[in-house]
């Protein structure tokens, strides 16, 4: 599972964040996760206790947000979700489309008091 590297290294960059900044207290980390992305949300969610466990985020909420993977056709400009119509363009059916998102993983929002 090689979302547990990927959750060290975000609670890390979270920590010299609020280090820099002088934040002393974390609410809630937000995550935005592509539906295509190879990190897995569950199981980010998963590690994630054992991760922030004596850290400053050890009373964190983690929130994922899951954004959908959207994708533009070549031939006729529309905007479509892929996931959900098979790659293939819903108006004039081709199936060449330019990706637009989907694929992302980062850190969205650092909710701190």
């Amino acid at each position: 599972m090689h979302e547990m590297g990927i959750v060290i290294k975000v609670v890390k960059t979270v920590e010299d964040f609020a280090r820099n900044n002088g934040v002393t207290r974390i609410d809630t980390l937000v995550l935005q996760i592509g539906a295509l992305s190879p990190v897995i949300p569950r199981y980010v969610e998963s590690c994630y206790p054992m991760v922030v466990k004596n850290t400053r985020l050890e009373d964190t909420r983690l929130q994922i947000d899951v954004l959908p993977a959207m994708a533009r056709c070549r031939a006729c400009r529309e905007v479509f979700d892929v996931l959900e119509h098979k790659s293939s363009c819903p108006v004039c059916h081709s199936g060449n489309p330019e990706m637009i998102s989907g694929n992302e993983f980062m850190i969205k929002e650092i909710v701190a008091f």
